[in-house]
């Protein structure tokens, strides 16, 4: 092993063992590193950036003037990473322009890192795609999908456009569609499900009448088909609470396939039978209107042929 590359070796066993690094304001990335570790020189943090050993939500940056964004996480790894050349080829792109990048999320696919995974994350992907187009792009997260729940997740390419999307959202957002296959057979084959969500010691949301500790949750369902097992159907949502959609369709006794989270239902797809297929937004600049779909997966067509 030759002296350099022994040297950041040892470096990246020192900095595992810190803590991560939130950013409490704008800054650029070297400058961040210089001012937040102590005792290492300019060189010897610049050679972290440029042997992969520093992420910023969970994508490997190795630009020094990188800008960082309040509340980004800065984690300095313990071995390299590399970024994916041909990024592109796993990124399900649905839309991109200079400010907006849609893809079809995967399920199985954290939106952004976790607690429990720092790695692969559609943020990094997105990142590193970016980042093959202009070193000084980067994404901003304005809404998140569940990590089992596949369909459209936006990001944007600006702080600006992220404030405003995420201060506004409510407002902006004028449709959210969903596919769910749930089990059973719907009695009622089209109806509206409102509650008041509420969390647990377990992190878990349930459903109550608690006006003023819960969050309002209104879901609307349609039945559009079905078998002698499985129900699918088309779900819109005028609130965009944490699981909402799984804790409704497990209170009306159908729970969503491959939801253990909320139930012990079946499993035939060996992931959560949920798709969020459509995105309608106002842009809050110009106020034109943005419609994002993507077709319902083959594999819940599949299941209810059976």
């Amino acid at each position: 092993m030759n002296k350099n590359k022994k040297r950041f070796n040892n470096y990246s066993k020192n900095y595992n063992s810190q803590k991560m690094y939130h950013v409490l304001k704008e800054d650029t990335l070297l400058n961040f590193l210089l001012n937040n570790i102590k005792g290492e020189s300019r060189n010897s943090i610049k050679g972290l950036l440029s042997h992969n050993l520093v992420s910023v939500n969970g994508a490997i940056i190795r630009q020094f003037d990188y800008p960082l964004a309040v509340k980004d996480e800065i984690i300095i790894l313990n071995k390299p990473s590399h970024n994916t050349k041909n990024i592109k080829a796993t990124l399900n792109i649905v839309y991109e322009d200079d400010e907006l990048i849609v893809i079809n999320k995967p399920s199985g696919l954290l939106s952004v890192s976790s607690d429990k995974e720092k790695g692969k994350t559609a943020y990094r992907l997105i990142s590193d795609y970016l980042l093959t187009k202009d070193k000084h792009l980067r994404p901003y997260v304005v809404h998140r999908i569940d990590e089992d729940t596949s369909g459209i997740l936006l990001m944007v390419k600006s702080k600006t456009l992220q404030d405003e999307f995420t201060n506004k959202w409510n407002d902006l957002v004028l449709d959210r569609g969903y596919y769910a296959i749930c089990e059973g057979i719907f009695n009622k084959k089209e109806g509206t499900i409102k509650t008041y969500l509420k969390s647990n010691n377990l992190n878990l949301m349930y459903s109550s009448n608690d006006k003023v500790h819960g969050k309002l949750a209104i879901t609307h369902y349609k039945v559009i088909k079905e078998n002698d097992l499985y129900s699918l159907l088309d779900v819109h949502i005028d609130t965009g609470r944490k699981n909402q959609i799984r804790v409704a369709m497990n209170d009306m006794g159908h729970t969503i396939i491959g939801d253990d989270k909320y139930g012990e239902p079946s499993n035939p797809l060996k992931r959560l039978g949920l798709h969020a297929y459509r995105l309608k937004i106002k842009h809050p600049f110009t106020n034109k209107i943005y419609n994002f779909e993507s077709k319902i997966p083959n594999e819940f067509l599949n299941l209810l042929k059976k």
